[in-house]
């Protein structure tokens, strides 16, 4: 088994996970900016957004494990769990441990949500974008693959993205209610809509109020009475009459 094992490992992780938060917090705000026009649709957006928020966890979990297992820099639980606690590169290695705990924060309370206040919630959520620039970060400056240009174009090219799609989140209000600004149809406008009292703070000309239309009763057709011989006697009864009367005439 190479000695280096657990250095690789831990790099490899950590660009992974790297990649599965670019592409979680991505996947989020095109679902929050609606760019694309429900097609792929909302729910399917949000379980690839949960889905890859929850690979990024575990991915980082190994990223950690790595770095503890390994003899070469000689990270503790410590240096894993405290800002600056390092003596290698504390900056950078700080950077990652703030992302550390705003990744488990947003996890924790994205399971909960259910169990807490949305305001909460979303104010916890709304820390993605620094955790996003922060893990972005501590890659470029902690990672031994940052000088990679394949990691590089990489890098740049997601901050891109979220830069762009922040922009259209911030910039672009959202849709209201459609039902809101939905016109009112002719037909109603000409009959009873005209009735409406005036909205609040509106000047109501002088003069007579004008008059509402008054219902009218659809016509219904004249019936026998129940107590008239047509009703007792039926269509039977009134053939045997005239037959009757017939034979009188005759004879």
């Amino acid at each position: 088994m190479s000695p280096h094992l657990a250095w690789y490992t831990a790099r490899a992780a950590g660009i992974v996970a790297w990649a599965l938060l670019s592409g979680a917090v991505i996947w989020g705000l095109l679902l929050s900016t609606r760019v694309l026009q429900g097609r792929p649709t909302p729910r399917w957006l949000l379980d690839l957004h949960r889905f890859l928020a929850g690979l990024a966890v575990v991915f980082t979990g190994v990223h950690v494990g790595g770095l503890v297992a390994d003899n070469y820099l000689h990270f503790g639980v410590a240096d894993i769990l405290l800002p600056f606690a390092s003596g290698w590169r504390p900056g950078a290695v700080a950077l990652g441990v703030v992302g550390l705990w705003l990744l488990l924060a947003v996890e924790i309370t994205s399971l909960l949500m259910r169990r807490m206040p949305r305001r909460w919630w979303h104010r916890v959520h709304l820390t993605s974008y620094v955790l996003f620039w922060t893990a972005t970060l501590h890659g470029l400056l902690a990672g031994t693959d940052a000088s990679q240009k394949a990691f590089a174009l990489a890098a740049d090219a997601a901050a891109t993205v979220v830069l762009a799609l922040t922009a259209v989140r911030v910039l672009v209000p959202r849709r209201r209610d459609d039902r809101a600004q939905r016109p009112v149809p002719r037909a109603a406008s000409s009959g009873a809509a005209r009735h409406l009292p005036p909205p609040p703070g509106a000047s109501v000309p002088p003069g007579p109020a004008p008059a509402l239309p008054t219902p009218t009763a659809p016509a219904t057709p004249l019936l026998p009475s129940p107590s008239s011989p047509q009703h007792r006697r039926g269509p039977s009864a009134e053939r045997r009459h005239s037959r009757t009367t017939a034979r009188r005439r005759v004879g």
